[in-house]
């Protein structure tokens, strides 16, 4: 699949601009500096002005940390997911919601996924990580507690993660790309609990209702690390067949 530039119309256009505009004012303060660097450093090709181009995000990534777009049609199966992160190929839908969408999607769209998603991927670190991740998910595709042990990191790190300090701060797309969730998770109505892996991987969560509360992370190098000590702790499982 391939993203068609000439596809898009004046109304997505104008979409496009009015969340980019009102999120990038409602992020100041609540988002951690890591992204509002990266998304600075990406301002050429992601920015208010016009819906990013695949190909140049691309083109930025190759000198970088090397990542790549890759079209899909919306979900895409799980085995298919990790083995694409394993490759630093970022899933991205290139459809867009619709002014009376501004504020509720079932599922990600482009916005979601190339605003919320993809200046991170400039992080070494996190870059890193991503990619680790995928690595150990294809590693365990055959398991599917661990499978879903996975899914409980991800939600609670990539999607609603946030950074640890005396105001928490957004790092997880999901928080990131959404108007009334950066203004909730930054609240005092919702718990932000310490990262602890163990009890992250046994976490349960909803996708149907608003967070009730957050993890936070003291700095990007607890993750990579969480993701190591993870594929050493289950590679080793798998070698001794325990």
């Amino acid at each position: 699949m391939k993203q068609h530039m000439s596809a898009y119309t004046a109304q997505d256009q104008l979409v496009w601009k009015t969340l980019f505009e009102r999120q990038f004012t409602n992020l100041q303060g609540k988002v951690s500096n890591a992204y509002l660097d990266a998304l600075q450093a990406m301002s050429s090709i992601m920015n208010a002005h016009k819906i990013p181009d695949f190909r140049e995000i691309d083109t930025w990534f190759s000198t970088r940390t090397g990542w790549k777009m890759e079209v899909v049609p919306g979900l895409i199966p799980v085995d298919e997911f990790f083995r694409l992160l394993a490759e630093k190929r970022f899933c991205s839908s290139t459809w867009l919601r619709s002014m009376e969408q501004l504020d509720y999607l079932e599922e990600p769209d482009m916005f979601h996924d190339t605003f919320g998603h993809v200046p991170l991927l400039a992080n070494p670190v996190f870059s890193d990580f991503m990619q680790t991740f995928g690595e150990l998910g294809c590693h365990v595709m055959n398991d599917p507690e661990k499978l879903a042990a996975l899914q409980r990191l991800y939600w609670f790190t990539i999607e609603f993660g946030m950074i640890a300090g005396e105001q928490p701060l957004i790092y997880g797309a999901g928080i990131i790309s959404s108007f009334g969730e950066t203004n909730r998770a930054v609240s005092k109505a919702v718990e932000h609990k310490s990262f602890i892996l163990e009890e992250v991987l046994e976490m349960p969560f909803r996708t149907d209702v608003v967070q009730e509360h957050y993890v936070c992370i003291p700095h990007f190098e607890q993750l990579f690390e969480s993701i190591q000590q993870l594929t050493e702790q289950w590679t080793t499982l798998t070698v001794t067949g325990n």
